[in-house]
């Protein structure tokens, strides 16, 4: 009984953390605090101090409000605060799945789950516990179903008391809860993130691609089983570099966005094939490219080439002092009524929630 009420009070933890993420997620996604990875799957979560509320009495010597010695207006405390000597209010650390994580946004900005266009001819053995055994190890020990079948047992025999209702378990009364072993297919996704890295896109505008990269990343690995991950960073030329690269990369340079699209493009037609993987490609600048020529060929390349071919394409244009923002009206113009595509304007890290919203709400 000891190791449930332990359960109990960890269940109850796990709320009200999982409440104050909820309630906080618009900070978290612009301040980037939830962003510290504890390994592969886990992030640390710094939330305040918890405490069960209760009643705190003071001392009988002390006076109340409005009672005692004194002058109106006169600082309450004594003659001023010099420095204190308490302990102050520090944010704890609490660690996260990213599955849980996941679920979160998917109640605080009612995402829909994610459908798989299409899925790899191959699968994943998963364990389901679907029934009770009376044999297994104790890790799996169901506490409900044990106490249910000692309570029975007793009751039959005549060895309960009512007016003394203790209920002890023999090695008889144990269940534990049984597994089947399922095969099922296993759905595979790409996601491929452009980034314009431009001499108009300074630091702050890839700080909001690199929030938005995070959030965008979480759902999907909770969509699917195995993901794979490219980043192209463009100019005048685009070429592809690592995680890393992708967010460090110097600004500097023209901008030609149809070299982004193109790579993106042979990327796609060489190693994702549209009927075996699903496909989500991301893209942020700050709307500014070279010529009107070229932002032709690049809707070209959009039209023909890519929207065919992705479950998703999000067009992410954040606001730049030297940014002139025609791209997405221009994308908007060409592609209307396109399902597959989603288009969002981010002018602050404030809106990165929103824009979340936005790329993500479809579903796809």
């Amino acid at each position: 009984m000891v190791v449930r009420r332990i359960e109990q009070d960890r269940w109850r933890f796990r709320q009200i953390v999982r409440g104050h993420i909820k309630k906080n997620l618009r900070k978290y996604m612009s301040q980037g605090e939830i962003l510290i990875r504890r390994g592969r799957n886990i992030v640390s979560v710094p939330v305040p101090q918890i405490e069960m509320p209760r009643f705190r009495y003071g001392k009988q010597d002390q006076g109340g409000v409005g009672q005692g010695e004194g002058e109106r207006g006169q600082p309450v405390g004594g003659e001023g605060a010099g420095a204190g000597d308490m302990p102050g209010e520090h944010a704890l650390e609490v660690e996260v799945t990213l599955e849980e994580l996941a679920e979160i946004m998917a109640e605080e900005l009612e995402l829909p789950r994610i459908q798989p266009k299409g899925s790899r001819r191959l699968s994943t053995v998963k364990w389901k516990y679907s029934g009770i055994s009376r044999a297994g190890p104790e890790s799996l020990r169901h506490f409900k179903r044990t106490f249910a079948q000692a309570l029975k047992r007793m009751i039959c025999s005549g060895e309960y008391d009512p007016d003394h209702p203790v209920v002890v378990p023999i090695r008889e009364d144990r269940r534990y809860r049984s597994w089947k072993v399922k095969h099922a297919p296993e759905a595979c996704a790409v996601v491929i993130y452009m980034m314009d890295v431009s001499g108009s896109m300074g630091g702050e505008q890839k700080e909001i691609v690199r929030q938005e990269a995070f959030w965008i990343d979480t759902w999907i690995r909770f969509n699917y089983r195995d993901v794979e991950f490219r980043y192209l960073a463009h100019d005048a030329v685009a070429r592809e570099v690592d995680r890393d690269t992708f967010f460090k990369i110097r600004e500097g340079g023209g901008t030609k966005i149809s070299s982004a699209y193109e790579l993106c493009t042979q990327i796609i037609e060489r190693h994702y094939p549209p009927g075996e993987y699903n496909i989500y490609a991301f893209h942020f600048s700050d709307g500014d490219n070279w010529g009107r020529d070229d932002t032709r060929h690049a809707l070209e390349l959009l039209g023909d080439r890519l929207l065919p071919a992705v479950n998703l394409f999000g067009y992410g244009q954040v606001k730049s002092a030297y940014g002139s923002g025609q791209f997405i009206k221009e994308v908007r113009e060409a592609f209307q009524e396109t399902e597959n595509l989603v288009l969002s304007e981010i002018n602050s890290r404030d809106e990165i929630y929103d824009s979340i919203k936005t790329f993500l709400g479809k579903g796809a």
